[in-house]
């Protein structure tokens, strides 16, 4: 009998010393760091700053032709030495103003619902209008209403036609290539950029200014045609 409190003695010291293991070992699981060498998980999944704008690069036989350097107000127009041609700013309602080089005011490009109206520099004159038809085609007119252009909506992407249904130009989305061709199918202009095929249709539109034509383009683009 006289060893049974030795006994005990015994077994609350290996359960001491067990007890006594265990909370070390939970502490050397989880090792002091440095937090000046810790990663910090939050900036991985922060989003990083573009370093420069998205581009919209256009090409006439695999030549650099120009450019439109989108920002989050509006979009530059430079040509291939990078030389800036026109500036186009819009507004919360999506008014975007066309300014040239020397910074002078061209025009406006004002969309409403499902339209897009070229006005003069004052505003007070509507020059022309791209409207969106319901079936899927759009169509160009002057400021009095009268069409210029009929751009039909086919399987590879637009027609670009007369009043009187002769066709002018074709814009083709192929292979992640989207092109505008004449009636002859030769490429005059091309880019593998995102852009809506509709807002290509536009450069084709010989009777606007190259601003003009570029301004509108980059208002549909934005506007996805709708």
């Amino acid at each position: 009998m006289s060893s049974l409190p030795y006994i005990l003695t015994i077994g609350g010291l290996s359960l001491l010393l067990s007890s006594l293991l265990g909370c070390v070992g939970i502490q050397t699981t989880a090792p002091l760091t440095n937090p000046i060498n810790s990663p910090v998980v939050q900036t991985a999944q922060a989003p990083t700053p573009q370093s420069s704008p998205a581009q919209v690069k256009f090409k006439v036989e695999d030549k650099a032709a120009f450019e439109l350097k989108l920002r989050p107000d509006g979009a530059k127009l430079v040509d291939a030495s990078d030389k800036e041609v026109a500036r186009f700013k819009t507004d919360g309602a999506g008014k975007v103003k066309i300014k040239d080089g020397a910074d002078r005011e061209l025009g406006y490009i004002v969309p409403e619902k499902a339209t897009w109206k070229v006005k003069s520099a004052d505003q007070s004159k509507v020059l022309y209008v791209l409207r969106r038809q319901q079936d899927g085609d759009y169509k160009l007119e002057d400021g009095a209403d009268q069409p210029i252009y009929r751009i039909k909506a086919r399987d590879y992407g637009f027609e670009l036609e007369t009043p009187a249904q002769q066709s002018l130009y074709k814009v083709k989305v192929k292979d992640g290539k989207i092109s505008l061709r004449d009636r002859a199918d030769k490429t005059v202009l091309s880019t593998k950029s995102q852009f809506a095929p509709i807002a290509m249709a536009c450069f084709g539109f010989d009777v606007l200014k190259q601003e003009q034509k570029a301004a509108l383009a980059y208002a549909v683009n934005r506007s996805g045609g709708q």
